[in-house]
């Protein structure tokens, strides 16, 4: 059975920051590439960024250079280091393989993230 335990999201204001974290298990991180992805109501699933099994990160132009994604394999986890959070940024956000499974069995409940003033 997978299961996704994301973490560390909460309300903060304009260029705050947040620590997401996310431990799996079901599901090995080893190996494979992983992501972070966000999601807001009535939208699709984005990804905001991905770490290759060798520690090569991409980013998308949204987050790059404000976003930082970390894994720990030992530990069958991720994090994502969020600074300087726009408003734009308030989704829920989803940590998952990359490419990420379609089936809703394979994802977890999300932390929600809300920048506000």
């Amino acid at each position: 059975q997978v299961r996704l335990v994301e973490s560390g999201g909460g309300s903060v204001q304009p260029g705050g920051s947040l620590r997401l974290s996310c431990i799996a298990s079901g599901m090995v991180f080893s190996g494979n590439y992983v992501g972070w992805y966000r999601q807001n109501p009535g939208k699709p699933r984005e990804l905001v960024a991905r770490v290759s099994n060798g520690g090569l990160t991409y980013y998308p132009s949204s987050v790059k250079g404000r976003f930082t994604i970390s894994r720990d394999d030992d530990r069958n986890s991720v994090y994502l280091q969020m600074n300087s959070l726009e408003l734009q940024d308030t989704a829920v956000y989803y940590c998952n393989l990359f490419p990420a499974p379609s089936e809703a069995a394979y994802w977890g409940k999300g932390t929600q993230v809300t920048v506000s003033s």
